[in-house]
C-alpha cells in the first residue's frame, strides 16, 4: 500500500485510445455601459437592479457598469466627472469589450446643444481610437415622463454625434412610460421601471436601433 494512504489509479488498456478534449464553453459577450444615475442606479435601486443590468442578464453578458448619478456628456455632476472621463478612468484601460453602451443626457440640462454635440462626438472618436473593433451603441436621454423641450435638442445632438461616429443610436424619448413605473422624486425609474427599460432596450438592441434620424440643416 502507498505510504501515502493515496490509492493509485490502474491503467485500463480498455482506456489507452486517445481521448478528444471537451469543448470549450461559448464565452459570455464582454459589455461595458458608462451613464448616469439611470445607469449606476437611485434611490431605492441598486447597480445590480438597474436596467443595464437586467438586459444583461436576459442577453447572458458579463457587463461591466461606469459611470455616476448626475453626470453628463458635458455637466461633470457632483464627482466632478464627465462621460468622457468616466470612460477614462473606469473602462479604457482594460481590454476591449465586444459591445459598449453609453447612455444619458438627461443631466445636461441648460447645455448648449452644440457643446453636448462636440461632447459626444469627441468622446466616440475616442472610443474608436482605443477600441477601433468594438460595437458602440448610444443611448439619448432617458425621460420616464412627459420630455421638456431642450431634452429633444440634447437628444438630437447626440443623435447626430452617433450618426457621423458610425455608432447605433437609440431614442427612448418616443416611448411613453406609465407614471406607476416612476419614483416618487417624479424622475427615476422604480424597479418594475428599469424592468420596462430592459424590455425596451433588449427589444431596440435586436432591432438595430430605434429609427429615429438626426435632423440635418
Amino acid at each position: 500500500m502507498p505510504e501515502s494512504g493515496v490509492i493509485a489509479a490502474r491503467p485500463d488498456p480498455a482506456s489507452s485510445a486517445p481521448v478528444s478534449p471537451a469543448p470549450s464553453p461559448a464565452r459570455a459577450p464582454l459589455v461595458m455601459i458608462v451613464g448616469d444615475s439611470f445607469t449606476v442606479g437611485s434611490g431605492p435601486v441598486e447597480r445590480w437592479e438597474t436596467y443595464a443590468a437586467k438586459a444583461a442578464r436576459e442577453l447572458g453578458w458579463q457587463l461591466v457598469t461606469a459611470g455616476a448619478s448626475g453626470t453628463g456628456f458635458v455637466n461633470p455632476g457632483p464627482v466632478n466627472r464627465t462621460f468622457e472621463r468616466s470612460f477614462t478612468e473606469e473602462l479604457a484601460w482594460r481590454p476591449a469589450p465586444d459591445l459598449l453602451i453609453v447612455s444619458g443626457g438627461h443631466n445636461d440640462r441648460r447645455t448648449r446643444a452644440d457643446r453636448v454635440n462636440r461632447a459626444a462626438k469627441r468622446l466616440l472618436e475616442l472610443v474608436h481610437t482605443r477600441w477601433p473593433h468594438t460595437r458602440v451603441v448610444v443611448i439619448g436621454p432617458i425621460w420616464m415622463t412627459r420630455a421638456p423641450r431642450w431634452a429633444h435638442r440634447v437628444r438630437d445632438a447626440i443623435a447626430i454625434a452617433a450618426d457621423e461616429e458610425e455608432a447605433t443610436f437609440l431614442d427612448p424619448l418616443g416611448e411613453r412610460w406609465s407614471r406607476r413605473l416612476v419614483l416618487p422624486d417624479g424622475v427615476h425609474p422604480t424597479p418594475a421601471g428599469h424592468t420596462w427599460l430592459a424590455r425596451w432596450l433588449v427589444t431596440a438592441l435586436a432591432g438595430g436601433g430605434s429609427g429615429h434620424r438626426p435632423p440635418y440643416g
